[in-house]
């Protein structure tokens, strides 16, 4: 399992994703700037429930 699977927008801190009239907007609070869910940056960190499902998937492949 590679972080790549892991690694999108909607997966980040950062990600904020808000509701308006015209549909959904979504911001990185980071960066400062609207993204897209699946969009990648380098600047990514991974929410801890995130965290915790690479580490489990991690662990499974080794054993």
């Amino acid at each position: 399992m590679k972080i790549e699977s892991f690694h999108a927008c909607a997966t980040c801190i950062h990600f904020q994703a808000e509701k308006n009239k015209s549909g959904m907007n979504y911001f990185c609070k980071r960066l400062g700037y609207e993204t897209k869910p699946n969009y990648q940056f380098q600047c990514w960190t991974p929410k801890e429930h995130v965290q915790k499902l690479m580490e489990k998937r991690m662990k499974g492949m080794k054993e």
